[in-house]
Order: C-alpha cells, then sequence, then structure tokens
C-alpha cells in the first residue's frame, strides 16, 4: 500500500470508532502527538506527588494521613502505567524521564503553585482532580487503546479524589471561623490556576484540531473548561464559599455559566518555567532521580544475573 492509502485506511478506522493498537499502522505525526500527550500526562501525575506529599507529615488527623498516603500511593501508579503506554509507542522511559529532569518536557502547570495549608488539600482534591477528571473521562475515549484503557482506572481512582477533597473542605466549611476562612483561602487561590489546567485557549491551541480530527481529543480546551465552571459554580454552594470571580453569572441563553478572562499572562509564565515552584519541583525530581540510582543499578544488576542464571540452567536441560 501507498502512504495514502495507509493515510485514509488508518483514518477509515478513526471515523469507525476502532481503536489504534500499538502494532496498527499509523501517522508518525500520530503517533508523536500521543507520545507528547500521554507523556505530559505521566510527568504531571508524577510531578502531583510533590505538593501533597509536602503534607502527610503534617495531616491534622490519622485518617486525613491515611487518606493522603493512599492519593499520593495512586498517582505515582498512574504515573507509572502511562510511562508504559508511552512506551508502547516506541518512546523510552529514561529518555522520558530525562527530558523531565531536565526541563524539557512539560507537565501540568497546577503543580507550579504552593500549598500553603491544610484546606490547599481539600481544594487540590476538588479543584484539581475535578478538572482532570473531565479531561480524562473523554481520553478513556481516545483513539490509541492503550491509552484508553489506562485512562478508565485512572478515571476511577481520580473520582475518588475528588470526593475525598470536596468531603475534606465541606468538614472546614462547617468549622470554626478560622477553618471556614482557610477554606475560602484554599478556594480563592486554586480557582484560577485549576481553570488554567485545560490549557490555552482554542485560538491559540495549535493541536487542537488535528486531536479532535484523530479523535486523541473529544472536547476542545474551551470546551471542557465551560463545563468545568458550570460543574463548580453549582457544588461550591455546597460549601457556603464563593468563588473568586465577580464576572461569574448564569447565562439563560447560553445555559452555561459565564466567567471572567484568565489572566493569560500568568499562565504562559508558568508554562515557560517561570511559575512559584518550577525550580523547586525540578530539584525535587533530579534529587529524588539522583538518590534513586542504586536501586535502578540493583534492579538492572538483579536483573543480569537472573537472565545469566536461566540460561544456564537452559543449557544444563539441553545438555541432559
Amino acid at each position: 500500500m501507498s502512504v495514502h492509502e495507509l493515510e485514509a485506511q488508518f483514518q477509515r478506522k478513526i471515523d469507525a470508532e476502532v481503536k489504534i493498537e500499538p502494532r496498527d499502522w499509523m501517522p508518525e505525526a500520530y503517533r508523536k502527538t500521543n507520545i507528547r500527550q500521554i507523556s505530559q500526562h505521566a510527568h504531571s501525575e508524577i510531578v502531583g506527588m510533590l505538593p501533597e506529599g509536602n503534607w502527610i507529615t503534617r495531616a491534622p488527623s490519622l485518617k486525613r494521613k491515611a487518606i493522603l498516603l493512599a492519593k499520593v500511593q495512586d498517582e505515582a501508579g498512574h504515573g507509572l502505567y502511562l510511562y508504559s503506554a508511552a512506551e508502547t509507542l516506541g518512546a523510552a522511559r529514561e529518555t522520558m524521564i530525562d527530558d523531565l529532569n531536565s526541563g524539557k518536557a512539560k507537565y501540568s502547570s497546577i503543580f507550579n503553585y504552593p500549598t500553603l495549608t491544610w484546606a490547599d488539600m481539600g481544594a487540590i482534591g476538588w479543584l484539581v482532580d475535578g478538572a482532570a477528571i473531565l479531561n480524562q473521562v473523554m481520553l478513556c475515549r481516545t483513539s490509541y487503546g492503550p491509552y484508553a484503557r489506562a485512562n478508565v482506572r485512572i478515571c476511577k481512582e481520580e473520582s475518588f479524589h475528588q470526593r475525598q477533597g470536596f468531603e475534606s473542605l465541606l468538614v472546614l466549611s462547617k468549622g470554626s471561623a478560622e477553618q471556614k476562612a482557610m477554606c475560602q483561602d484554599a478556594i480563592d487561590r486554586w480557582w484560577w490556576p485549576s481553570l488554567m489546567m485545560f490549557g490555552p485557549k482554542d485560538s491559540e491551541s495549535t493541536n487542537n484540531d488535528q486531536s479532535i480530527h484523530w479523535k486523541i481529543k473529544r472536547k476542545t480546551n474551551d470546551e471542557l473548561r465551560q463545563q468545568f465552571v458550570d460543574m463548580i459554580a453549582e457544588q461550591v454552594k455546597l460549601l457556603g464559599m464563593t468563588l473568586p470571580d465577580q464576572h461569574l453569572k448564569w447565562n439563560a441563553e447560553r445555559q452555561h455559566f459565564d466567567f471572567g478572562e484568565i489572566n493569560w499572562e500568568e499562565f504562559w509564565n508558568v508554562v515557560k518555567g517561570n511559575g512559584p515552584c518550577n525550580k523547586q519541583r525540578l530539584a525535587a525530581r533530579n534529587k529524588a532521580h539522583d538518590e534513586g540510582a542504586w536501586v535502578r543499578a540493583a534492579a538492572v544488576a538483579y536483573a543480569e544475573k537472573s537472565n545469566e542464571r536461566s540460561q544456564n540452567n537452559h543449557n544444563s536441560w539441553a545438555a541432559a
């Protein structure tokens, strides 16, 4: 088949909702787009452990400590099997991790903001994981099979994370005046960065159209952002709190909430590595990578000895 015929056959499979699998022919641009997206998702899960891990030892109760520890462990698992999904496209895990540690690879800008109080753990669970779920539910139907299947499990666990975050804020919202103020402060600080998680507006996104055509994505950045605003604007009422947007109001004609303009200068500044915690996050990742070198070396040595032992046993059996 010619390349043109292969591309036509590939698109017919996409249009028919047939999943693309690792051994299937695919355009190189499709492969690269998926590697970029899946690796960025994996990086975000790994870096996302840092702002929450900072509060494990300072959780206000054993119950909260256990919940947060379980959540951070979940995120580590998400990162590992997302790296595995990217490997099915020919990406080397070592290269992906090196790109993350060097600052070459991107991850979600949300994780470059500091966690200042315990209430931030609730806000991250409710807002950050809530935004992530909208992306990931869509990605359960993405056209690349291994990525779609990975997101099914991720969504189940992220749904727990969001409910846990909301419950944590709900407890604070019914507490003392100081606890209520802490809850409102966390919402104020995490609201706009959460909206930024959906990426640039559609008019400035260079990948939206092609990703939609290939069904890598099912909705645009702005569509997902609007869905998130509509969801959170109702949920915040249950907390008795407010969102920090004076332009937020229901639009009966559109049947959606109107909301204010994102500070895009801040968004691009964080994406380019100049956010409040960019350097801190990369320093932490490099420190962990360096300190874990002996574990990787030990695993390689063990694998080599196991292979050698298996080969010797096989030779002995063959000789007999």
